[in-house]
């Protein structure tokens, strides 16, 4: 059986990873999920939990919390797959947040839409290549900006001068989501609002993914260094310290009186 067996799972299963509900979905099930998000009359934040995400909030309470009360996780990191694993239990797929990107973008009831954060420029051009990808795709808008206090209330204003149903925020984890948990309700028109990461560098074409083959066999966190060494650190919370988490988590579970899991 392959780390992407689709055979797996429900889509109403949660499974907790570090105490985080991570939902058991295929990417196609995430984006079914989050069409009817959009078609509700209520606000949804998205998030794509990553191993360096987890670790992250082992240690920052309020994000744990942030992660426990989000209206979808999809599994964005092999090695969530791994640590299922280890409960006995498995995700029926990684669910990438560039690709869901793509995916939610090709429903029409997504736009229009509305691309927040990177670097200047960017967001532009992760909207214009998904456009000619998706021509069906509207654009309500695009803006760099940053998630600095003084920006706020420009930023709410743009998004909501634009009519945006869907928003995108690459601010950078743990910043975007933070962000999007603090204003979301400011947002007049907006039903789902997702931090996406770098994945308008990825659509804009500024950086290039993995080899699919890298991808499938859990090796992409090794492509991502070779090509940016500066992200040594990121990568040793995520492929060393995540891994030394779950195993201390399993061992006490395993333990006699460990405690039993969710």
């Amino acid at each position: 059986m392959t780390l992407e067996d689709s055979s797996i799972n429900t889509m109403s299963d949660r499974i907790h990873i570090l105490g985080v509900p991570i939902d058991a979905v295929t990417e196609e099930e995430a984006a079914d999920r989050i069409a009817g998000f959009l078609d509700s009359r209520t606000q949804h934040h998205v998030m794509t939990p990553n191993p360096e995400m987890l670790v992250k909030a082992h240690g920052d309470p309020y994000f744990h919390a942030l992660l426990g009360r989000t209206a979808l996780n999809v599994p964005d990191g092999v090695g969530l797959l791994f640590a299922a694993r280890l409960q006995g239990k498995r995700f029926p797929a990684r669910v990438t947040g560039v690709d869901l990107v793509v995916r939610i973008c090709a429903n029409p009831a997504a736009s229009p839409v509305f691309f927040l954060g990177a670097a200047p420029g960017v967001a532009e051009s992760a909207a214009n290549a998904l456009q000619s990808r998706v021509p069906s795709l509207q654009i309500a808008g695009t803006y760099a900006g940053s998630p600095a206090l003084a920006e706020e209330e420009e930023i709410i204003g743009l998004i909501n001068a634009s009519g945006a149903k869907t928003l995108f925020v690459a601010f950078g984890a743990p910043v975007q989501d933070l962000w999007i948990d603090w204003v979301l309700s400011r947002l007049q028109t907006v039903r789902v609002a997702m931090g996406v990461g770098g994945a308008f560098d990825f659509l804009a074409g500024k950086q290039q993914r993995a080899p699919k083959s890298m991808q499938r066999i859990g090796l992409e966190w090794m492509w991502r260094l070779m090509k940016e060494p500066r992200r040594l650190k990121r990568i040793w919370r995520a492929v060393i310290v995540f891994p030394v988490f779950v195993l201390t988590e399993w061992l006490a579970w395993r333990s006699p009186g460990g405690a039993s899991r969710t």
